[in-house]
């Protein structure tokens, strides 16, 4: 696969990820997907993705690397059911994967630094960037399913091969530009400010969940330098990785934790199971 080498043409992202930090990143990951399935073999259920097989799920990635593609080179973009068919009649499903992996992370070689393409997230960074975040992330999240489907079970932080710095990434993405695209806040009752505050790091995110207006997340400094959002309600601590998973409902269930309303709610909300 295609590297990415031309990082200073590109601004990093608002925790300081670069181009090249997310496109490595994202060619890791398509690496782990691929050798995961491989050994998982097709047929087997995805833990993590309920109702999906293997097959399903490298399907459905194939697809939206295909997808983001077409958005870099600035082509028409084709809906995703073709694309997803293209994928089930391939005699040969992983190299089809391999090469529309390939293809993205050349798509972003090839990109300019000033990209005009659409882009669907809250605060998101320029294009090109934007972009290839998305699918590192995206990537990520999917080659943890496929190592949930050779294990059997979700996978655990620790059994991953994720840098913290892209967890730290992928947790901004989800908090800053997925969550606050919901209109409402938590269900009456639940807490209405939550402390997203990963061990070692310098940022937290402060999630103002009040009902009955648009959810609104800010970055705050943790640790030492600033309050770490002390007039939060609920707070959620832990290693950067875990934490990664866990708000992605990909965490390890076993022992499982005591779920609050808010979890709850987080879980059927927010969090997105494919």
């Amino acid at each position: 696969m295609p590297t990415i080498d031309d990082a200073a043409l590109a601004a990093p992202g608002p925790l300081g990820v670069t181009l090249d930090d997310l496109g490595e990143a994202l060619g890791g990951a398509a690496t782990v997907l691929r050798a995961n399935a491989m050994a998982a073999g097709l047929d087997s259920p995805v833990p993590t993705c309920p109702d999906w097989t293997v097959l399903d799920l490298v399907v459905h990635q194939g697809m939206v690397h295909r997808w983001a593609a077409s958005h870099l080179r600035g082509e028409p973009v084709e809906p995703p059911e073709p694309l997803e068919r293209e994928g089930r009649e391939s005699s040969d499903l992983l190299g089809w994967f391999d090469d529309g992996a390939t293809a993205l992370l050349q798509a972003i070689v090839d990109a300019p630094d000033d990209l005009d393409a659409v882009v669907f997230l809250k605060d998101a960074p320029a294009p090109r960037l934007f972009w290839t975040r998305r699918q590192c992330h995206e990537t990520t999240v999917h080659a943890v399913d496929a190592l949930g489907a050779r294990l059997g079970r979700p996978a655990r932080a620790d059994e991953t091969w994720i840098r913290p710095a892209v967890a730290l990434d992928g947790i901004d993405e989800l908090l800053v530009g997925f969550v606050t695209r919901r209109k409402e806040g938590a269900s009456p009752g639940a807490p209405t400010r939550l402390l997203v505050r990963p061990d070692g790091a310098d940022v937290a995110w402060l999630v103002d969940l009040d009902t009955g207006r648009p959810i609104r997340t800010s970055r705050v400094r943790s640790g030492s330098g600033g309050s770490g959002g002390a007039d939060a309600d609920h707070v959620l601590t832990g290693d950067p990785v875990d934490l990664y998973l866990r708000l992605w409902s990909r965490g390890a269930t076993e022992p499982a934790e005591p779920v609050t309303e808010l979890e709850r709610w987080w879980r059927e909300n927010i969090s997105i199971s494919w």
